[in-house]
């Protein structure tokens, strides 16, 4: 017994195998190939139609004598399998990919258990009417499929039967996501008469058959500058219109989402957590439904000015939302800019260009921040050129730096009516007597920019403009309770002569070998206001810079400007659209994935052989490991005595030659090396 349990435990594992790959060959095998329509019309398979209808005649023959009647579950098999096969849109989606959405033979079954065929009411199956309306669609064929031939943008591509039900049930939803996609990227539909085409998207079994994995109808994403069925994304998820676009926004278009929140959560989840230099775009909606991808791409195109939100529109938080925006019925969206300012409210419903328009517009705080993003644009640098165009030769840009806080905010308030001042039509006689021409001139004339800057942010930049010994109260982290804004003025110019001059780069002395020698191309001269907060003074004051600025000849100075921080990191959805994964396909729907994966690997016939295979190679060698370890113990048995009598001579041989060894010498052994005899003298013999 014990010998036998020794030899089950060594051949363990190739019986298991062997276990394992009959019971694959006789169970699993043929769930995976249960029996086709063709097999119970008895025919063979991808049989013509007239075959079809030959063989479903020779069965329904049978029929009109009593003992050739048949079960009422056989009938209906075998009206099916013709009712399907004689229809050439069916028959072709079942021959090539196995479609077969039909899915009422349990239905039928049910509803006419225990009665005969007679009353079973014929055809079992009915056509669809397919019919598109009075829409055009963008139908691709083999000879024009526009997502290889512009490959610039991302294109969603609806592949079809004209014989299939959920296909036309779904096209209304198709409708609307056409609309909703328009202007973002490219959407076609496919009908799987394109054979090649249909094949190239669909998927493929380890047998070699193709598939689409959750049947007709099947969407298909090809990201910008894909051109290969290897990056092609399908769609796995519910086929609901909020689902797809979600989908194709997130997951193929890299889009951000756009969140909801209450009138609890807004104030302290959105507008305080968003940065202070970002306009709030708030979006109030009466049904709930996400952002459509437009919106979604206008919040990524704009993420470095603005921040987006949605609210859900209660008629019993009217007075909530008036009292905080004027905000008096949905659909509408809010802007809301600097602390103090009136929100831009625009009521109804707008479409995509006039909402790019309105973002377009707002997309600034009344008095800009000076930031990263916004230098170049602004015309508050020294590498680039006035707002009113690249020929200006001198332009200006107030600065009013300072940390975040109340002093601040009264100055920037102060300098947003100044703003609005010179913003009054320069044909008014009264603003013409009331401003300084100079100043109302290079205002009116793009050629002066208002604007701020967080000192506390922008600790270098602000210390580079108003380097003294009291800039620590204006720039850099707060030590005290003092915070004093500063105004300051810069004055730009470029001139084509200077420009050509090449800088003298040779190094005073070893410390400046290191420095950075390149410098801006527009020359700057900074001048720092020191009077009172009165508006009036303010404006001349900065008239005075003007006007001297573009009369008198000054010094042409220029150096090198600190760059400007970055407010914000880079956001997690720009770092590549497949990096995130839709709410549609979540971790459930992951594993759902991958378990269908190793589903289609189950049907493979090749597995059982290999197991098979895997059995009778372990057997082998645990076999030979065995036997090798086995025969060289049986055949040393007959030879230990020889092999003791060998022992006992060595060991007799060992004492003898030690007794030796230990032994003096005496007269009887050899002359040592090396001796000699003595003489003797006066012998007794003489």
């Amino acid at each position: 017994m014990s010998s036998m349990a020794s030899k089950i435990k060594a051949y363990s594992v190739p019986l298991f195998l062997f276990s394992l790959s009959v019971f694959y060959q006789l169970v699993v095998l043929p769930r995976s190939f249960p029996a086709s329509h063709y097999d119970v019309l008895g025919i063979k398979r991808y049989s013509s139609v007239e075959e079809v209808k030959e063989a479903y005649d020779k069965l329904s023959s049978k029929w009109n004598s009593e003992a050739g009647i048949p079960a009422t579950s056989d009938f209906i098999k075998i009206q099916y399998a013709y009712e399907l096969l004689t229809n050439p849109l069916w028959k072709r989606d079942y021959d090539i990919f196995g479609i077969d959405e039909q899915h009422i033979m349990d239905k039928i079954n049910l509803q006419y258990a225990g009665e005969s065929i007679s009353g079973i009411d014929l055809p079992l199956l009915e056509a669809t009417a397919f019919d598109l309306g009075f829409h055009t669609f963008n139908e691709f064929t083999s000879q024009e499929f526009a997502p290889m031939s512009d490959s610039s943008k991302p294109w969603l591509v609806l592949v079809y039967s004209l014989g299939s039900k959920k296909c036309a049930q779904f096209f209304s939803s198709w409708i609307d996501i056409t609309g909703l996609l328009d202007g973002v990227a490219g959407v076609g539909i496919l009908e799987l008469g394109e054979l090649q085409l249909a094949i190239s998207l669909a998927e493929r079994k380890p047998t070699g058959n193709f598939f689409f994995r959750n049947g007709l109808p099947s969407l298909v994403a090809f990201p910008s500058g894909c051109k290969a069925s290897a990056c092609l994304v399908r769609f796995e998820g519910d086929l609901s219109t909020d689902a797809v676009i979600d989908w194709f926004a997130t997951n193929v278009l890299g889009l951000p989402r756009i969140l909801y929140y209450s009138k609890e959560s807004l104030g302290q989840n959105f507008l305080a957590k968003s940065g202070p230099h970002k306009v709030k775009v708030i979006f109030f909606s009466k049904t709930g439904a996400r952002a459509t991808p437009f919106v979604r791409q206008t919040a990524k195109s704009y993420w470095a000015y603005t921040s987006f939100a949605f609210v859900l529109w209660r008629e019993e938080d009217f007075s909530v939302w008036w009292n905080a925006f004027e905000v008096e019925s949905a659909p509408a969206i809010v802007f809301v800019k600097d602390s103090g300012v009136k929100p831009v409210v625009v009521h109804g419903m707008v479409n995509n260009s006039e909402f790019l328009d309105l973002v377009e517009k707002n997309k600034q705080q009344e008095l800009p921040q000076l930031r990263s993003a916004t230098s170049m644009e602004l015309g508050c640098d020294a590498r680039g050129h006035s707002r009113a165009g690249n020929d200006t030769i001198s332009w200006y840009c107030v600065i009013l730096a300072g940390r975040l806080g109340p002093e601040l905010n009264k100055m920037r308030e102060i300098m947003r009516r100044i703003q609005e001042r010179l913003s009054i039509d320069s044909e008014s006689s009264e603003a013409d007597k009331e401003q300084p021409l100079a100043l109302t001139g290079a205002f009116k004339g793009k050629r002066l920019t208002f604007t701020w800057l967080d000192g506390e942010a922008q600790e270098k930049y602000c210390s580079y403009y108003l380097h003294s010994e009291t800039s620590y109260d204006t720039c850099g982290p707060r030590r005290d309770l003092i915070d004093v804004p500063k105004l300051f003025i810069v004055r730009y110019k470029r001139n084509a002569s200077e420009d050509d001059i090449k800088v003298d780069t040779k190094p005073k002395n070893i410390f400046n070998v290191f420095e950075d020698v390149d410098v801006d191309p527009a020359s700057q001269l900074v001048a720092r206001y020191n009077g009172s907060d009165e508006i009036s003074q303010i404006m001349l004051w900065m008239s005075e810079i003007i006007r001297d600025g573009d009369t008198r000849n000054l010094p042409f100075y220029r150096s090198k400007t600190p760059a400007l921080v970055p407010e914000d990191s880079e956001p997690i959805w720009s770092r590549g659209a497949q990096s995130i994964f839709s709410k549609s396909i979540g971790i459930k729907r992951r594993i759902y994935n991958n378990i269908s994966r190793i589903y289609d690997y189950l049907g493979d016939p090749r597995i059982g052989p290999i197991l098979l295979l895997g059995a009778l190679m372990s057997f082998g060698t645990i076999w030979l490991i065995r036997s090798q370890s086995t025969h060289p113990t049986q055949a040393s048995q007959p030879s230990q005595s020889n092999a003791k009598d060998e022992t006992r001579a060595r060991r007799r041989d060992r004492e003898k030659h030690a007794a030796k060894k230990d032994r003096p010498p005496s007269i009887t052994d050899s002359e040592p090396k090396g001796a000699y005899q003595m003489p003797l003298s006066d012998s007794e013999s003489e």
